[in-house]
């Protein structure tokens, strides 16, 4: 592999995979367009909101648990049978007291509410409500994700269609310069071996170009997978590759402005606090709960009348109830020390993105810089290689200059075209790549 498929791959490898489309209707792709349908089409993104969903649910759970419940129940009880108990009356037949009724029915109508547990449902509703936000911060991440990802194949495949045309332009001027050393071969002006030289260093440039088409349909194939388009649907990019804007702010204040906006540091942030909660929801289970409860019954034969007979008989009650586990071997402890720990880990977490995010937020604005200065210097390279490969020609035609110095003037305009694609290419990539780092 010669420098210039070098550099080919390397153009294309820095926009990395995506892919173009046929000759059918196509539909114009601008960059807004592009990210609009891969966040609608994501499932990445509807599984995220299935979740949130999910801990939306919990919260409502949570909510629920410190609210009066009210049941109904029924059961049916088959007994032995058993000796009939009577006692003799004064006056008359004997009273039965205890009667033998196998088949008990019982139904109840229950209420219980938990009036006063010291803060643990409060607890556990605040520890629930942290974790849907951080879920939605979550969902805010992936999407500054995808975004990133669109992006980055978008630009590939403006990246692969530019390095198509300059390969394209720079075949047919071999083309041109391959006719015109073939004429003046014909008049002996050229050895043979001129013309083999130009003619071997064509196929080279038609079989970059035959690379450089293959690389942007993989492009555009998957740009397809991300906006949710047809594998073979045709794609038109509205898109060029340009010159890099005004210089980016200061590192200081960039740093700043992404622990405000960052989805995913708010995420711990909030995570965080859900796991204080949790915590506090733990040493709850160290105090007492109240709760109140009543009931109406309904049985055959119902317990509570005297004496006991085979009929239905309705019966209440209301109760305060005082519930305080003051020993348990341990086990509120080790929930609270679990907690506790969680709690810590995850602050360490959001210390190491602090840390991470910082580096990466001055390595995003760096690389602009240097993308920016690689365009700058590519520019200047065309219009050097440009200018060079005219007075070449020139010189060739006053017969001056050799076929050897034509070859390479060539040879370096394509080299210095390919590497201004990359240069642009790179710009575009560092500048989504900040905005991925500032949370935008």
């Amino acid at each position: 592999m010669n420098s210039l498929q070098i550099s080919l791959v390397t153009v294309l490898s820095a926009a990395l995979l995506a892919g173009d489309g046929a000759a059918q209707t196509s539909s114009r792709l601008t960059l807004d367009d592009a990210i609009a349908r891969g966040l609608a089409a994501s499932h990445r993104l509807a599984e995220l909101t299935a979740r949130q969903q999910g801990a939306a649910a919990a919260v409502q759970g949570r909510q629920a648990a410190g609210r009066p419940q009210l049941s109904a129940q029924a059961g049916y009880t088959r007994t032995n049978h058993v000796d009939e108990y009577s006692i003799q009356a004064p006056v008359g037949p004997p009273r039965v007291i205890y009667p033998d009724v196998p088949d008990n029915f019982r139904t109840r109508l229950d209420f219980q509410w938990p009036i006063y547990t010291f803060g643990r449902i409060d607890a556990l509703e605040r520890a629930a409500r942290a974790e849907s936000d951080a879920t939605g911060f979550d969902m805010a991440a992936a999407r500054n994700d995808l975004k990133l990802e669109i992006t980055r194949a978008f630009w590939a495949v403006v990246t692969a269609n530019e390095a198509v045309r300059v390969v394209d332009e720079s075949l047919k001027r071999m083309d041109a310069s391959v006719e015109d050393m073939r004429n003046r071969l014909k008049v002996g002006l050229v050895p043979p071996n001129d013309v083999l030289s130009l003619e071997a260093q064509r196929s080279r440039q038609q079989m970059l170009l035959v690379q450089a088409r293959n690389n942007r349909e993989q492009m555009l194939t998957d740009l397809r997978r991300l906006t949710g388009a047809p594998p073979d649907s045709p794609l038109e990019i509205d898109a060029v590759l340009e010159a890099p804007a005004a210089a980016v702010a200061p590192a200081d204040s960039l740093v700043v402005a992404a622990r405000g906006a960052r989805p995913d540091r708010k995420a711990l942030e909030t995570r965080v606090q859900g796991a204080g909660e949790r915590r506090e929801a733990a040493l709850a289970n160290k105090r007492p709960v109240i709760s109140v409860g009543a009931g109406v019954d309904l049985a055959r034969p119902n317990p509570r009348i005297f004496p006991r007979a085979a009929a239905w008989n309705e019966s209440w009650d209301a109760s305060v109830n005082f519930t305080w586990t003051f020993w348990d071997f341990g086990r509120v402890q080790a929930d609270v020390a679990e907690a506790r720990a969680n709690e810590r880990a995850v602050r360490e977490r959001l210390a190491e993105f602090d840390t991470v995010l910082d580096f990466e937020v001055r390595q995003r604005r760096l690389d602009i810089e240097s993308a920016g200065a690689a365009v700058a210097a590519a520019i200047d390279s065309v219009r050097a290689a440009t200018e060079a490969r005219r007075v070449v020609g020139e010189r060739f035609a006053s017969g001056v200059a050799t076929s050897t110095e034509v070859l390479d003037a060539q040879v370096a305009l394509l080299q210095a075209g390919l590497d201004r694609t990359q240069a642009l290419a790179s710009v575009r990539l560092a500048e989504a790549r900040l905005e991925r780092a500032l949370g935008r």
